[in-house]
């Protein structure tokens, strides 16, 4: 959190800290510390009530949105600001690169599929360590699948053959200053992996080699699915320079978003009652159903720690929420065959989620909802849906 707070003391007239429902005092100690205005909620509204709390204590034209576990670089607000000078854009999202260094492995086997299981599948790795550190739930990347946990409590994982995966490398990276010509371009720091540190990786009791040392980008820019589901662009892949060219994109996530108050205004608040997740991605689609554009400008960039996966009853609630948010993003926003093929399939196919349990209610009302904000578009649900759905999916 002080880290975060102190990246931005240099670039912002006006920093509130939401202490979204915390125990003891240590937010308010660091608010005191950096000198930042502390909002205090007496309980934890998730993410949409935080920021909401603290955008309606802020006073600034340029309204922007920061993790507590994300730092940003010095440019980042004001290439943001210089770019939402242009009246038909709602929001900036930055280059987001996770707050680590990673080893890449790519093991050399092919991939073979087990009956009823569509997946590639390599290797099954039960345990992964880097330097005697377990680190088999933090590996990332196309290269491996989730966690996946037996009736006797064994944890493995599987890999997918010869995809590239990613061990995080202990300690996080210090955030480089920015180019002295004020550019906002790659610096040496940010854009040169550096040869592997000589760290032993063993999966399986046995040591394998790794082939680089890499970056990895948590976010450049959001996409959207044809079935509804929202994603990070980039998300855990190497930044190799792919991202680094500003385009307009479907959404941008809210990790470190930049809009502006009049924006906010008309586009309406985050929904509170989503708790967390896809709050940003429905804002987003508001936004564009109300006109707006939406822009990722990889000159400025964030870094990201992001929590790590997590088993148990906290991955159930993440799956939950997730997906009963997605649903109800599509009632607000997409066209409504959509919506309701989407609603229907939760539906018919249940699951173990609980979301289809609570649909019969919170469906119908989210509909009532949407009916409301078509009052504020200026284009089609079709329309930003035949212009985004299936774009940038990767």
């Amino acid at each position: 959190m002080d880290r975060c707070l102190g990246s931005l003391s240099d670039q912002a007239d006006e920093i509130i800290l939401v202490d979204n429902g915390s125990t003891g005092e240590a937010v308010r100690a660091a608010g005191r510390t950096r000198g930042v205005r502390v909002v205090r909620l007496e309980e934890n509204r998730g993410f949409a009530g935080g920021v909401n709390a603290g955008v309606a204590a802020s006073s600034g034209d340029v309204v922007a949105l920061l993790n507590d576990d994300a730092v940003a670089r010095p440019s980042w607000l004001a290439t943001s600001a210089r770019l939402l000078e242009d009246d038909t854009v709602a929001a900036v999202g930055p280059k987001i690169l996770l707050a680590r260094h990673y080893l890449e492995v790519v093991l050399d086997e092919d991939e073979h599929f087990a009956p009823g299981d569509s997946r590639p599948l390599g290797r099954r790795l039960i345990s992964a360590t880097l330097d005697g550190q377990d680190v088999l739930s933090a590996l990332l990347g196309a290269g491996v699948h989730r966690l996946e946990v037996g009736q006797d409590g064994e944890v493995w994982r599987w890999t997918a053959g010869r995809r590239p995966f990613y061990v995080p490398i202990p300690g996080e990276l210090k955030l480089a200053a920015p180019p002295s010509d004020g550019t906002g371009v790659r610096d040496a720091t940010l854009s040169c992996p550096v040869q592997p540190s000589g760290l032993e990786l063993v999966l399986n009791g046995k040591a394998v080699p790794t082939s680089r040392e890499v970056e990895l980008v948590n976010s450049a820019g959001s996409y959207l699915r044809r079935d509804g589901y929202a994603g990070d662009c980039g998300a855990d892949t190497p930044d190799d320079g792919q991202w680094d060219e500003p385009r307009e994109c479907f959404a941008v996530t809210g990790t470190a978003l930049v809009t502006t108050a009049s924006v906010l205004a008309r586009v309406g608040p985050l929904w509170e009652s989503y708790f967390a997740y896809y709050e940003d991605t429905d804002w987003c689609w508001r936004a564009r159903l109300g006109g707006y554009n939406v822009v990722y400008d990889p000159s400025s960039v964030v870094r990201h720690v992001r929590g790590q996966t997590s088993g148990g009853t906290l991955a159930a609630r993440t799956r939950f929420l997730a997906e009963r948010n997605r649903i109800l993003t599509l009632a607000h926003c997409a066209p409504l065959r959509v919506a309701t093929g989407e609603a229907r399939r939760k539906w018919l196919g249940g699951g173990d989620d609980g979301v289809a349990r609570v649909l019969a209610h919170q469906f119908p009302v989210a509909l009532s909802e949407r009916a409301r904000l078509r009052r504020s578009w200026t284009t089609t649900s079709r329309h930003v849906y035949e212009r985004w759905a299936g774009v940038d999916v990767r």
